[in-house]
């Protein structure tokens, strides 16, 4: 009995110590603002202070990180298709595929040989260069949306497009370094051809979800307004999960079935857009907020100076480029 007594305090002061770390993530997104600091860092670093190291709240559970970061992802990205209108995306396409792919690859390449002359193995480089190289989807939202940046529609669409679909490049570069490593055999044509496959597959099962529950939204009357973002939020994650399942983009999937869904016809618009807005930036606060607490502090410092360099290199030199 005392056992699930203690339980139920634990679980009640993990309630309380992530709500209170949500609402000051809120309170402190204003100032931040002002002074020009992306709230990803503010998070980040709210993460860390409240983790093993700072006031102490344990959280090392990679697995459920992962899994959790993925579904704040699917509502990121939900939100982000729902607000993009069909202009842009015929603005931002062709650009945004191009920085997907040779983007990515020549990300990748760059930051290699920068962490290779900092005194890190080719191993150890060519592995860095290839995780780094795509845009977080979720990061690219947070600073479009919560820095006050106002960018030009060609520009803000290509960003966002582009942090949506250049995962596939960046999980075939990965899967191929750890082959070479591996000593399996990994055809980098045959990976290369994967990509633009997962893409067509990612737009197609969003595209369809995305009719489907708009044809359904205009046809089907319920008796409660909650209930109907409910059901764009249930097609997000099918969209996600179908599309992985046939080996597709699952997150393009969720963006493309957004922008289906926001350029429709459906009703109570205003209320879907205000419920995903609130959800999308909850996801974003608790996915910051999440990784933060996964960083320990102590294991940076013999590491600091290099990271700080790739950091630097990355930021003025890599994504420029």
């Amino acid at each position: 009995m005392f056992g699930g007594l203690d339980q139920i305090v634990s679980t009640a002061i993990a309630f309380a110590a992530f709500g209170g770390l949500i609402a000051l993530s809120v309170v402190l997104a204003r100032p931040a603002d002002r002074i020009g600091m992306p709230v990803v860092l503010v998070l980040l670093g709210l993460g860390m202070l409240a983790g093993s190291e700072g006031l102490g709240i344990p959280f090392d559970d990679y697995e459920l990180a992962s899994q959790l970061g993925t579904l704040a992802l699917v509502f990121i990205l939900l939100d982000g298709g729902l607000n993009t209108r069909r202009s842009m995306l015929k603005a931002g396409a062709a650009p945004a595929s191009v920085l997907a792919t040779v983007g990515v690859v020549g990300t990748a390449a760059m930051t290699a040989l920068a962490a290779r002359l900092f005194g890190l193995s080719w191993p150890e480089a060519i592995m860095i260069g290839a995780v780094v190289s795509s845009t977080d989807a979720a990061a690219v939202f947070a600073v479009l949306r919560g820095s006050g940046i106002h960018l030009k529609q060609r520009v803000k669409a290509t960003l966002e497009l582009e942090s949506c679909v250049n995962d596939p490049m960046a999980v075939i570069l990965t899967t191929a370094a750890i082959a070479w490593f591996t000593n399996q055999s990994a055809s980098v044509p045959v990976l290369l051809a994967i990509v633009p496959i997962q893409l067509a597959i990612g737009a197609a099962v969003g595209a369809l979800i995305g009719y489907l529950t708009s044809r359904g939204l205009r046809r089907v009357r319920l008796t409660v307004t909650g209930l109907y973002p409910a059901l764009t939020i249930a097609a997000g994650l099918v969209a996600y999960g179908v599309a992985t399942l046939v080996h597709g983009s699952g997150f393009l999937a969720v963006f493309v079935a957004g922008f289906v869904l926001g350029n429709s016809q459906i009703p109570y618009r205003g209320v879907f857009l205000r419920v995903h807005d609130a959800l999308a930036w909850l996801s974003q606060i608790s996915m910051f907020l999440m990784l933060g607490l996964l960083v320990f502090p102590s294991q940076l410092l013999p590491v600091a100076l290099q990271g700080m360099a790739l950091g630097l290199f990355l930021a003025f030199v890599g994504r420029p480029l």
